[in-house]
Parts: C-alpha cells; sequence; structure tokens
C-alpha cells in the first residue's frame, strides 16, 4: 500500500487557501481515482482509499491542523505498517514560485511546519515530499497572512495547471518510482 498525504488546516474558514494546496491535491486525487472520502477519529483525519495499476492507495488529509500533521501521518503508518518509502507528503511551499513542482526523498522542511511535525513523528526526514509552490508577495519570512488567503482568480489558472501535473507525477511515482517522477515532473508547468 502507498500512502500518499496532503496537507492543509480542516475547516471552511482554511478551504481553498494557498496553505491547503496538499490539501486541494488529495481531493482532486480522490475525484479521479473515485475514492469516496471517510472521516476516520482514531487517525484524526480523512481518509480515501482507492487503487491505481494493481497498487492499493491511501489518500490522507490530517484534520489536526497543519503543525500537528505528524501524529496523523504517524498514527496511519504504524497502524497500515507501511514502510518510509511508500509514504509521500504533498505540501504547500512558499520558497517555490506559483507554478513549479518539486517532489524529492526527503530531506530538511524548509521552515514548514507542517514537514517539521511529520519528520518529528516519524522519526525520520527520509519520506518523500511532493512541493506546490505558492510563491511569496515579498521577500519576508513572516508571511503568515499569504499562506491562509485566497488564490486570485489568475492564480487559480496556474494552480489548476500545477494540480494536474503534480497529480501526473504521483502517477509516475506509482508506476515507475521516484527516480523518474522527480526528472520527468520537477519544474514548472507551462
Amino acid at each position: 500500500m502507498k500512502l500518499i498525504v496532503g496537507l492543509g488546516n480542516p475547516g471552511a474558514e482554511y478551504a481553498k487557501t494557498r496553505h491547503n494546496a496538499g490539501f486541494l491535491l488529495v481531493e482532486k486525487l480522490a475525484t479521479q481515482w473515485k475514492a469516496g472520502w471517510n472521516n476516520e477519529r482514531k487517525f484524526v483525519a480523512k481518509l480515501a482509499k482507492g487503487s491505481r495499476g494493481g497498487k492499493k492507495i491511501l489518500l490522507c488529509e490530517p484534520q489536526t491542523f497543519m503543525n500537528l500533521s505528524g501524529e496523523t501521518v504517524a498514527a496511519v503508518k504504524q497502524f497500515y505498517q507501511l514502510p518510509l518509502e511508500n509514504i509521500l507528503v504533498a505540501v504547500d511551499d512558499a520558497d517555490l514560485p506559483l507554478g513549479e513542482i518539486r517532489l524529492r526523498p526527503g530531506g530538511g522542511s524548509g521552515g514548514h511546519h507542517g514537514l517539521d511535525s511529520v519528520a518529528q513523528h516519524l522519526g525520520s526526514k527520509e519520506y518523500a515530499r511532493l512541493r506546490l509552490g505558492i510563491g511569496r508577495q515579498n521577500e519576508a519570512r513572516q508571511i503568515t497572512g499569504h499562506v491562509l488567503g485566497r488564490f486570485s482568480a489568475d492564480e487559480n489558472v496556474v494552480l489548476e495547471k500545477v494540480l494536474e501535473r503534480a497529480g501526473g507525477q504521483l502517477e509516475c511515482w506509482l508506476k515507475s518510482g521516484l527516480q523518474k517522477a522527480m526528472s520527468q515532473f520537477n519544474g514548472a508547468v507551462e
């Protein structure tokens, strides 16, 4: 089984904000793959089960709020006895321009509190992460207003292309592995 986790914040006030780019991606995949969502209280998460190319897939939206996402990821990993190489976390990244995606096999959090929480609770930074660029309004580190803001109409056009490309990248990851998915899809959308 492969686990794809989209990070974000639960609740209507956060829906479709930049910080919820991970949620937006797994929601798009669930729709494409016809995987229905269920609330799973024991994980504090929404889960959708499906299959692609003969592989079981579990899509996950932690409902713990971003900074505690690792609690959910670790609980799901433990329950399903998943190795780290079968886990991928999709997350917004203000250090990447809007329209750019970057899949990596591991590494640091780049200051992203959701990734910090996942690494802390998994006890490792060696899990795949797909960063979805949301850009910055300026170079200041304090960007809370930006990441919790909604995409403009023009940004939504780019976002749709990003989600489409990221979905293709995850299909490639499932079929052909991380290296091929990185080399074929990392970068900016057209």
